[in-house]
């Protein structure tokens, strides 16, 4: 005979456990922010000529944040790298997502720091 108390507590536990798993995947994934900019600009190593541009966190379980750069459509790696988690300043716009660095005359700013649309946290690009 077939207890069903343990079939119905079976059932509700997968419906949780897949609940769960689905809510993680849309938090893990939900970064990319597309970002165009007028004038050549520059990060660790790269330099990005105008365009637009999709910023996007790959890894960010640990102390330092994986960013992935690529063109509009996705298809080319521009950037790779590792970030430092960032509090947004106080006097920083939410709708502000980029913020520069000095650069020499005639030179990209380099960004120095990239902040996910509307979030109180940024990620801090590591220059040498």
């Amino acid at each position: 005979m077939m207890n069903w108390k343990s079939v119905r507590v079976a059932c509700g536990m997968l419906v949780l456990g897949l609940v769960v798993a689905a809510s993680s995947h849309v938090w893990a994934f939900g970064h990319e922010n597309r970002l165009t900019f007028s004038r050549a600009v520059s990060l660790p190593g790269v330099l990005l000529p105008a365009g637009t541009y999709s910023f996007d966190v790959m890894d960010s379980h640990s102390t330092l944040d994986v960013i992935e750069v690529r063109n509009a459509d996705r298809t080319k790696l521009f950037y790779r790298g590792l970030t430092n988690p960032i509090e947004r300043p106080r006097n920083l716009p939410r709708t502000a997502m980029i913020t520069f660095g000095e650069a020499p005359a005639n030179e990209p700013p380099p960004i120095t720091t990239w902040y996910e649309l509307g979030s109180l946290t940024g990620h801090k690009f590591l220059y040498q």
